[in-house]
């Protein structure tokens, strides 16, 4: 595997590694409690990061098909994926994109999203494997907001959505550890 895409790759390993672990300790009825407000269950959440990887990387896995005919990411891709960044860190809420919403399940038991998410890692690690590194800076991933970017930008952002979804998490915690 290219180095950076290892390097990215590791990094969205130990940041579900911590978010599943953060978890684990809850039963299951609190893993599918709905939040104040009618806001996302820890369940809901973890089926959308799910669901948006498993989307990503089909779509990638489809566009590397035809890798020699894309273009390659450059300056206008890398100030995206920095506004990106910048936009999944302030603490605004964002409606996930129609397409997400509607190939998103019903929420997964613990168990089921700890699988699937094992099985979804271990196909994205062997996308990556697979990739020239001719063609790492080739356009194969599409972002509902920021269009077309590279792989290694695509990492960054499954990074990104991991860390905007955390306090989603740690706030279900706090309301359970204060029960």
């Amino acid at each position: 595997m290219h180095p950076r895409l290892q390097f990215y790759f590791d990094e969205i390993e130990r940041s579900r590694s911590g978010l599943l672990d953060e978890v684990s300790m809850l039963s299951e009825t609190d893993f599918a409690k709905q939040g104040v407000n009618g806001k996302w269950s820890v369940a809901q959440i973890l089926t959308h990061l799910l669901t948006a990887e498993r989307l990503s990387l089909n779509y990638m896995k489809k566009k590397s098909l035809g890798v020699d005919k894309l273009s390659n990411s450059g300056a206008y891709e890398s100030f995206k994926i920095a506004a990106l960044k910048i936009s999944q860190r302030i603490p605004l809420k964002y409606k996930a994109p129609r397409v997400l919403v509607e190939h998103t399940p019903p929420a997964l038991s613990r168990d089921e999203a700890v699988s699937q998410w094992n099985v979804l890692r271990e196909e994205l690690r062997s996308f990556l494997e697979a990739i020239d590194v001719l063609n790492v800076r080739k356009k194969i991933y599409k972002h509902a907001i920021a269009g077309r970017l590279d792989v290694l930008q695509a990492m960054q952002f499954f990074q990104e959505h991991i860390r905007h979804h955390y306090p989603q998490i740690r706030a279900h915690l706090a309301l359970k550890n204060s029960r």
